[in-house]
């Protein structure tokens, strides 16, 4: 250990969890203690790390935080998480972003203040590359196009900013390839809230709790979105048909519309989304390169609705991977399986269900005899807690039945996945 330079200890004692290990272990001996105050480049406090900052008052760690931070010289990562336990002061934290916003390339913040402070203001203009916000408030957003000139990723959590500066806030962001938006509180100036973004760099975008009526969002380059947990009536993208990725998981809206950017999709993932399964294929059938399509616990919008397989065969020549999972209603079931068109490219199968019956047992067999080449078989089932003896027989009925159909395909590994 004595032989490593000071630069490398800095890089190890920048690798632990929390600052209080970091200055336990800078206390090792004087070239650790100096690797600590000239090398190290990440410090992170986290009131859930630990009991220790717990048990501490307020006012005792401000202090800790301050001498802990300040004793170091060019941090370029700094977390600071606490829990809304302690209220700091706004003009302790501001010490804090002051002394490292020259060297600072990633902040990760999510501290109360009295009263609050604005991030934005103290930390534009510098070299910050990545920044999260939690439990605070934007507002008076400068229209600055180069405010954040080297900003490629916004997280904004549980904060509170109106429509207007959270589209003047990613407008600053020249560079900015990441954004997430996690249950943001939006401030309304009228009885309808609409958000409009717009951003040539963007490549990808989540958003986890947003709940709007209309959501318009202008990306060019955009190559990944995932929403989860949000309710809108209207969501659109626009761009220029660079998204890879789309997954919606459990998300309420009435109008979505990505065709505009739908031509490259590679991967299109579906959980607990209710659709009109005609408009839905419609969306998304621009795209000849998609491998993966998963449609899991979707519901539609017509009882008759179905899920039909010969226009996934014919539309998506390209899928490698399929996963269905749906409400197997005795006729529309044997509806969806009409036509003779093979998913020749699909080695992976996933089929789920939410009720067994007989018609899982024909579906499962149908569409092994539409993939010729598949190499694995995955079935998901639920069963109840609560198990009659007529329960018990279905489920036996059902093993048997698949251990059977199995025999036919040797070549395709099986595995049950049972909740």
């Amino acid at each position: 250990m004595d032989y490593l330079p000071v630069e490398v200890i800095g890089n190890i004692l920048s690798r632990l969890r929390g600052a209080r290990d970091v200055v336990i272990a800078s206390a090792t001996c004087r070239k650790w203690r100096e690797a600590y105050r000239r090398h190290l480049h990440t410090l992170s406090f986290n009131s859930a790390d630990s009991p220790f900052y717990r048990d501490l008052s307020t006012n005792r760690l401000e202090i800790l935080i301050t001498q802990t931070i300040f004793q170091t010289t060019g941090l370029q990562g700094l977390s600071v998480t606490m829990d809304d336990a302690n209220k700091f002061s706004a003009a302790t934290v501001i010490a804090w972003l002051m002394y490292t916003r020259d060297t600072l390339r990633r902040l990760s913040y999510n501290v109360r203040t009295t009263p609050n402070v604005n991030v934005l203001d103290i930390c534009g203009r510098q070299k910050l590359e990545a920044l999260v916000l939690a439990h605070n408030s934007i507002t008076g957003v400068e229209p600055s196009f180069q405010r954040f000139p080297c900003l490629k990723s916004l997280s904004l959590s549980y904060v509170s900013i109106s429509a207007l500066d959270l589209n003047l806030l990613l407008s600053a962001c020249p560079v900015i390839e990441s954004l997430e938006l996690v249950s943001l509180e939006i401030a309304m100036s009228d009885a309808q809230v609409t958000i409009e973004l717009s951003s040539p760099t963007l490549k990808s975008v989540y958003f986890d709790g947003i709940s709007l009526d209309k959501f318009i969002l202008e990306a060019d380059c955009i190559e990944f979105l995932h929403m989860k947990d949000c309710v809108l009536e209207l969501f659109e993208l626009i761009g220029n048909g660079t998204l890879k990725h789309f997954k919606l998981d459990d998300v309420s809206v009435i109008h979505l519309d990505i065709m505009e950017t739908s031509d490259s999709l590679e991967v299109v993932d579906v959980n607990h989304f209710t659709m009109v399964w005609p408009k839905f294929y419609q969306m998304i059938s621009r795209s000849q390169n998609l491998r993966k399509l998963r449609l899991w616990d979707v519901v539609f919008d017509d009882d008759d609705e179905i899920i039909d397989l010969e226009s996934i065969a014919a539309g998506f020549t390209q899928l490698t991977h399929l996963s269905l999972s749906y409400d197997l209603k005795d006729g529309a079931a044997h509806y969806s399986l009409q036509g003779n068109s093979l998913l020749e490219n699909v080695t992976v199968l996933e089929l789920g269900w939410t009720v067994i019956n007989d018609v899982f047992s024909i579906w499962v067999e149908e569409l092994l005899r539409r993939c010729p080449n598949l190499r694995k078989l995955i079935i998901y089932g639920v069963v109840s807690e609560t198990k009659t003896q007529g329960d018990c027989q279905i489920l036996a009925t059902f093993t048997w039945s698949i251990v059977q159909l199995m025999r036919k395909y040797i070549h395709v590994e099986v595995q049950f996945e049972y909740e």
